[in-house]
């Protein structure tokens, strides 16, 4: 059995903030005494379901409690999400309708078990609770809290003092989130830094309703693979978890050698011990901070495709981008004669038709910046270039097709 000081530094490890933490020990050996596991609670209102490795921050940390046999509750927010979290806004947010939430939940449920353990997980919605509720105890939830304290938040104060609107169902949603934690009987909830008004709201919800209160684990925001903006799709600096392995590992050879620890704290399982080992040899200089990254690019690729595709990603991104050789299983494209006849651009037509490119203006600015490669050669003007089957096309470092022309 792992001790408590063990159970203690692995739930630790890479959080921003435990609120509070000297509570955390205490808590572990309590439902150790009570033979029971904690139950975790992670709320997701489901506004964005393509899951990328800023949002698997909070769910590696679910998942490394339900390795120290714990139970985790995903709360799918389709009550709140019909409100919308004011968290960050600048004015009130459009809520979603229930047919969108739905859609969106159902699409992130699947994508959630490629990280969590299935058997120590359950989903739960919270209309089921919350559309229960009767006014008189949506009056008895909102007289639990002041208005004085819901405008310390952040986002509030910011749209009172610059004349924004302020709804009065956006103050119901932390309440109501605070609630989630109440039903359940949390033990844990866990959030990013940006949810601490949101996650705090349940420990105060518990003492109020007479019940234990939770402990709030805060895990920080990761910025993305430009090392200055939080990681977003939006912004293309990203590392999606149902991205190709030979994408995925590339991709994380990108990382900044300043963010190498926090992505191995934040995005990976490795124990404590190992990353301050990690840490300290890139502080003393006694390894290249390339060989750290590629055993952090294998250890991504593992946690979503396995060990043996990151054997293999490895070995693309030796073969391709260390030795500059063309790897035997590289992905083909196919093009009819007809359809390179018809296009007024041969290379911009095998652009988008592998899937390089979302537009044709997208594909010549690649052109014009010299990302576009036919056989190792840059292309200057793709109208003069005649393709034929089997030349290679490369698009920027991380993108290679064999042409084959039917």
């Amino acid at each position: 059995m792992i001790s408590v000081d063990e159970q203690v530094k692995i739930i630790s490890k890479g959080a921003a903030e435990i609120i509070e933490a000297d509570e955390l020990k205490d808590k572990i050996e309590k439902c150790n005494k009570e033979k029971r596991p904690m139950i975790i609670k992670l709320g997701l209102d489901p506004t964005a379901p393509d899951i990328h490795l800023g949002h698997t921050v909070v769910l590696r940390k679910v998942r490394q409690l339900q390795d120290l046999g714990n139970k985790a509750v995903i709360i799918i927010g389709d009550f709140t999400g019909m409100i919308g979290d004011p968290t960050g806004r600048a004015k009130s947010r459009k809520p979603l309708t229930r047919e969108q939430v739905l859609e969106n939940a159902a699409t992130y449920t699947a994508q959630l078990f490629k990280i969590l353990d299935r058997d120590k997980t359950e989903i739960r919605f919270n209309s089921e609770w919350l559309s229960k509720l009767t006014f008189e105890d949506v009056i008895n939830l909102a007289s639990k809290y002041t208005v004085t304290r819901m405008m310390e938040r952040e986002d509030f104060k910011n749209r009172f003092q610059s004349q924004q609107p302020i709804y009065i169902h956006e103050f119901l949603y932390p309440l109501m989130q605070g609630y989630d934690s109440i039903n359940i009987k949390a033990d844990i909830e866990l959030g990013g830094t940006d949810q601490k008004f949101n996650v705090l709201m349940g420990r105060t919800l518990q003492k109020e309703y007479g019940l234990e209160k939770q402990i709030a684990i805060l895990m920080p925001i990761l910025e993305g693979l430009d090392g200055v903006n939080k990681m977003s799709k939006s912004l293309g600096n990203y590392i999606g978890i149902d991205e190709d392995k030979n994408d995925m590992y590339s991709k994380a050879m990108t990382i900044p050698d300043n963010l190498i620890v926090k992505y191995y704290e934040l995005v990976t399982d490795v124990h404590p011990d190992e990353i301050k080992k990690i840490s300290d040899e890139l502080e003393s200089g006694e390894v290249n901070p390339r060989d750290i990254k590629m055993n952090l690019a294998r250890e991504i690729v593992k946690l979503y495709h396995g060990e043996k595709a990151a054997m293999e990603a490895e070995e693309f991104f030796k073969t391709v981008f260390q030795k500059g050789e063309i790897p035997d299983d590289i992905d083909k494209v196919e093009v009819t004669d007809e359809e390179l006849n018809e296009s007024n651009d041969a290379v911009i037509c095998v652009i988008r038709k592998a899937g390089f490119s979302p537009s044709n203006s997208e594909a010549r600015r690649l052109i014009k910046q010299g990302g576009v490669k036919i056989n190792g050669e840059a292309v200057s003007d793709s109208s003069a270039v005649k393709l034929h089957s089997e030349d290679i096309l490369q698009v920027g470092k991380k993108r290679m097709a064999k042409i084959i022309i039917k």
